[in-house]
């Protein structure tokens, strides 16, 4: 039996249990989230645009997903990998959820999965897509393993084996990343590109390669994600466009139609979560 701390949260018809990952893999995503739904409830809901590209490992029935590009959604996944959006979606479950989710940021999935994020940007993938026989296994062991701590354990295992093969972003990549993420997603691309020492189109080829979206996209998800946060928290729409690096509440107003496919107030009165899970990798 494993000895990890898993805390337990009971959220009404939900529980949660959440663990932190082995430390080589913290730089990449913060914790394990799991999660079992005790009654069966069919539900429905929006996906908003963040900074991590979300895995869900599914030991339940299949989920009924909608992506901004119908190309690459539209239908039923089991266990999938959900990579970087600038744009809306929706899922629907039948109800019985029970899985894991992880929450990686988008440099982490290039060096854990091995494959460019742009490949599956603004779609999902199934997990077998990207790891192969190797996550069929994964589900079987993880659905026959009764403990969250026990099951973290195996993840763990996974994801460190991947590690050490993986990939390594550039790091001109990186740090336009990190300088991103500084900024709240403000700083413009021809100013990251100077920092780098790269031309334009050059960075902005290499960082949609390896982070799933070209930098001036994912700026604007930086701004959109903390703005949710800020009203979220009761900031008005006025002080938070100013703070989030918007010319004026107009100009939040439309940039909210576009990401979320409604404005800030239906946004916060519809109750929608960002993601599948109140979850997020720490910023690196």
């Amino acid at each position: 039996m494993s000895e990890r701390p898993v805390a337990i949260i009971d959220r009404g018809a939900w529980w949660h249990a959440r663990g932190r990952p082995h430390p080589a893999l913290r730089p990449f995503l913060s914790s394990y989230d799991g999660y079992w739904e005790e009654t069966v409830v069919p539900s429905r809901m929006r996906t908003l645009p963040t900074r991590t590209a979300v895995v869900v490992v599914n030991l339940g029935p299949p989920m009924f997903l909608r992506t901004p590009d119908p190309s690459g959604g539209n239908r039923d996944y089991g266990s999938f990998v959900a990579g970087m959006y600038d744009g809306p979606g929706f899922y629907e479950h039948p109800g019985g959820q029970v899985g894991v989710q992880l929450d990686i940021t988008p440099l982490g999935a290039y060096t854990l999965f091995g494959t460019p994020p742009a490949r599956y940007s603004n779609t999902v993938l199934e997990l077998s897509d990207l790891l192969g026989p190797d996550a069929a296994a994964l589900v079987d062991r993880l659905a026959g393993t009764p403990g969250w701590g026990d099951r973290f354990d195996l993840l763990d295992a996974c994801l460190l084996r991947r590690l050490d093969g993986g990939p390594v972003p550039d790091p001109e990549v990186r740090r336009a990343w990190e300088l991103l993420l500084r900024s709240g997603g403000t700083a413009g691309v021809a100013e990251l590109a100077a920092d780098v020492g790269w031309s334009r189109k050059h960075l902005t080829h290499r960082f949609r390669e390896q982070a799933g979206l070209p930098p001036k996209a994912m700026g604007r998800v930086l701004r959109f994600e903390r703005a949710v946060g800020l009203l979220a928290r009761g900031g008005g729409l006025a002080a938070t466009a100013s703070d989030c690096g918007y010319y004026d509440q107009a100009h939040l107003n439309r940039e909210f139609r576009t990401l979320a496919g409604c404005t800030p107030t239906d946004l916060l009165n519809g109750g929608a979560e960002p993601q599948l899970l109140t979850t997020g990798a720490e910023p690196r």
